[in-house]
């Protein structure tokens, strides 16, 4: 691979390339605004670039699994048909000087690595020369893939087969397809042949590579098949509909401003299909997924990385997040006090008024663990320099420790961009710690740090962990999605393949500071790309005040569950926008059954600044989430240990059931708890698409069974369910987590008397462990204690309802 630096490209020659569209960038041009995507399916559409379509397997070694592909090539060319014009790919005749030495059809390597059972790597590179990245390199993976041995292999006619206990892969030589089955021998998708679309006047790009006349870079399209009725999920934080089938995707770390559109904070170049399978695009370089939208038929997951490195997975939801985040990495347990209420609002800018909310959250008995210090804890307002403000801030230390004997952490905001007045931007610049364009100059007027620079590493690494030490909780890792494009960085390499690698660059040095000083896993994250869940936790953005907003919200933490993240929090009441007292209460209790909950955002923020009903409402759904605490630190450790979201779509837990893939505006907290957020103004009630089995309303002792059912919000304004047979551990009501009494809890039984069941994980030695209860006689009571006594058990029915 070569590093390569991206420049404006007025035209190319031979053949002009149309505008790019407003707000997007192509593959070689960059956007027209900082702010813009950069889309490199407008490269796929060049009339200059030239064509290379993977046609045949024309070398095979079935002991390595290696061999090489004939990439047969074309041109794209305009037909006419009466008054209407479309491309069409033609065969390229020849035009190369000399001919020996520059192949028209070259033959390129190919290679197959079977990680596990349930995966399988598949690498396609575009050109001979090119050295394999080493996967000790990638930043995106938690470890070299292994190598399984289990598969088996067999000659078949006109090509290869290797098979595990969960499926096959099959390789036909001519024409070239790799081919996934499951375990039935269904085929769940295929690569693409030209020949494949044989039968339609409009095709997609089969499994292919361009190079740009330009500069002649090159850039993969991976095009696997989709089926009828097939769903598609995944691709990050993204805010639009839940199924990506039928969407166009860019995959570009963008500041979205907001969660309404289709920008992400968080994109991620993960897919997960209902068909059984999943895909990880193992790149940090742009990409757009085009999933359906040009042919239906078609996945095509056009890449500006110039070789192929995808893993497919195969399983049910849970099994393929499971074999993803195996790769890529599972989160560890945030410490405890995480999982409490954070309040916030932007800004707290003093002592006195951060010692005042504190105050007030206790005398108003509203359970509270984390007070957010955003952007005004500086000497000036946005100015990051990590010091605390002198004249506004007597004594930061006293305060934080003071704080901290009332239950509170302190959480800091700051940023990795530093403005011309700021005291440090001389400092950086002069010590080289930026990045810098091909001047050797900042490309911007902000300083923006380069995480790639292991000096950069030290300086950060040194301010961050002043303030840890100082005694603050954590640190919020805002923006960082806007590293340069056209930018030369440490690592020798350009924005095109940094600008999504920020994120987890700098995501993780914060998080490792963190861990070296108070010994916990703990960031508060906008940005992210893969490999970022292993450094939790990470909120939702900047939504505004409205059902648009919260709605949005959540299918983004859905969307982000799905792409491997076990943890996730969001702005409760929405951060954009003045006084919205009703939507916020709608709001509450699903911020409160979030796995991190936080209230942030442009003031009013603090319940006491609304009305006494809303105050009132708050204090009750924050005291549900206390007296939830062992329900949710213990669904946390599970979740955080399989690689599956505390925020769930249904059908992770709900696959064989049809109606599950088409819900995405409820959700499972966890394994028992099922909870439909009230996303219309003047809501009490909602319809609920309920999953097989009997579900008991968590408010109101109602049973329910599957399907759709009309229900009627408790007295907070939600539909919590529980499923039948869970027992729900519980605790005493405390004002923080620390003073939660774990050596006396209470496990609610949820449905008819029988065997119950539900997970319990102490935090003194963070150890799951499953709690069976019986029912006999009408009386209830622990089967076996796993905990040898350490806990005093109170087992009760849930209050029911007819």
């Amino acid at each position: 691979m070569r590093a390569r630096l991206v420049f404006v490209l007025a035209a190319l020659a031979g053949g002009a390339l149309a505008p790019a569209a407003h707000g997007q960038g192509s593959g070689n041009q960059p956007p027209t605004l900082l702010s813009d995507l950069v889309d490199v399916s407008r490269d796929f559409r060049d009339y200059t670039t030239a064509y290379y379509l993977a046609d045949a397997l024309t070398k095979f070694d079935p002991a390595t699994a290696t061999g090489a592909v004939t990439w047969k090539r074309h041109q794209l060319v305009p037909g006419l048909a009466f008054d209407n014009m479309k491309p069409t790919l033609r065969p390229f005749p020849g035009a190369v000087f000399p001919s020996g030495e520059y192949p028209a059809d070259p033959e390129l390597p190919f290679s197959l690595q079977f990680v596990s059972p349930r995966t399988v790597r598949l690498r396609l590179r575009t050109s001979a020369s090119a050295r394999e990245r080493a996967d000790s390199e990638s930043l995106m993976l938690a470890a070299p893939p292994g190598h399984d041995g289990s598969w088996r292999y067999e000659t078949i006619a006109g090509g290869h087969r290797y098979t595990s206990a969960y499926g096959s892969v099959t390789i036909t030589e001519k024409p070239f397809h790799v081919e996934l089955r499951d375990a039935r021998g269904r085929l769940l998708t295929h690569t693409q042949h030209l020949s494949d679309y044989a039968s339609t006047l409009v095709p997609s790009l089969p499994l292919s590579f361009i190079r740009r006349s330009g500069d002649f870079s090159r850039s993969v399209a991976a095009v696997f098949a989709l089926s009828p009725g097939e769903k598609l999920f995944g691709t990050g934080e993204s805010f639009t509909r839940l199924d990506k089938r039928g969407q166009r995707v860019v995959l570009w770390a963008n500041d979205a401003n907001g969660v309404e559109g289709e920008r992400m904070y968080k994109p991620i170049p993960f897919l997960l299909s209902s068909r059984g399978y999943g895909l990880f695009v193992h790149t940090s370089a742009p990409a757009t997924f085009d999933m359906g939208v040009t042919y239906q038929g078609s996945n095509a997951l056009l890449l500006g990385d110039d070789e192929l490195d995808v893993f497919l997975f195969l399983g049910t939801p849970a099994e393929v997040l499971g074999e993803y985040t195996t790769l890529t990495g599972k989160p560890p347990m945030p410490p405890l006090w995480s999982f409490g209420l954070w309040m916030s609002r932007i800004s707290y800018f003093s002592e006195d008024e951060t010692r005042a909310v504190a105050a007030r959250l206790r005398k108003e008995r509203i359970p509270s663990d984390v007070i957010h210090l955003d952007t005004g804890w500086f000497e000036t307002d946005w100015r990051s320099d990590y010091e605390f403000s002198r004249t506004r801030f007597r004594d930061p230390g006293k305060m934080i420790a003071d704080l901290k004997r009332d239950g509170f952490h302190i959480s800091l905001w700051q940023l990795p961009y530093f403005v011309p007045n700021n005291r440090l931007f001389p400092e950086i610049l002069s010590k080289g710690l930026a990045v810098r364009d091909a001047a050797g100059e900042s490309p911007y007027d902000d300083a923006v740090l380069d995480f790639s620079n292991p000096d950069t590493i030290a300086w950060y690494r040194e301010k961050i962990q002043g303030l840890l030490r100082l005694g603050v909780g954590a640190i919020k890792v805002d923006f960082g999605e806007a590293a340069p494009l056209t930018c030369l960085y440490a690592s020798g390499r350009t924005g095109f393949y940094e600008h999504n690698l920020y994120p987890l660059r700098y995501n993780r040095v914060v998080a490792e500071a963190t861990r070296e000083i108070s010994g916990e896993s703990i960031i508060w994250a906008r940005s992210a790309w893969a490999g970022s869940q292993r450094y939790p936790v990470h909120w939702g953005g900047d939504a505004g005040k409205s059902d648009i907003g919260m709605a949005a919200t959540l299918r983004g933490g859905l969307s982000l569950g799905l792409s491997g993240f076990t943890f996730w929090s969001h702005d409760i009441g929405g951060f954009f926008g003045g006084k919205a007292e009703e939507v916020y209460r709608r709001w509450v209790p699903f911020g409160m059954l979030t796995s991190h909950s936080r209230s942030h955002g442009q003031p009013p923020k603090e319940p006491w600044e609304l009305s006494p009903a809303f105050l009132d409402l708050y204090r009750r759904a924050a005291e549900m989430k206390y007296r939830l605490m062992p329900y949710v630190y213990a669904q946390a450790k599970d979740a955080s240990t399989r690689g599956l979201p505390m925020l769930r779509a249904l059908f992770v837990e709900f696959p064989e059931d049809p109606g599950s893939w088409l819900v995405e505006d409820e959700y499972l907290f966890g394994s028992d708890l099922l909870v439909a957020p009230l996303l219309e103004e003047g809501a009490t009630e909602r319809d609920v698409y309920l999953p097989p089995g009997r579900w008991i309303d968590y408010q109101t002792g109602r049973s329910h069974g599957p399907g759709w059912q009309r229900i009627a919000a408790g007295a907070l304004p939600v539909v919590v369910l529980v499923r039948a047979g869970a027992a729900i551990p519980q605790a005493g009501l405390a004002q923080s987590t620390a003073q939660i009494d774990w050596s006396k809890l209470e496990l609610a039984v949820f449905g008819e008397e029988g065997t119950a069941r539900g997970l319990v994980c102490l935090p003194s030695d963070n150890v799951l462990h499953e709690v069976r209860v019986i029912g006999r006689g009408g009386r209830l009571s622990v089967a076996s204690d796993p905990f040898g006594g350490r806990v005093t058990w109170t087992v009760r029915k849930a209050a029911s309802a007819p």
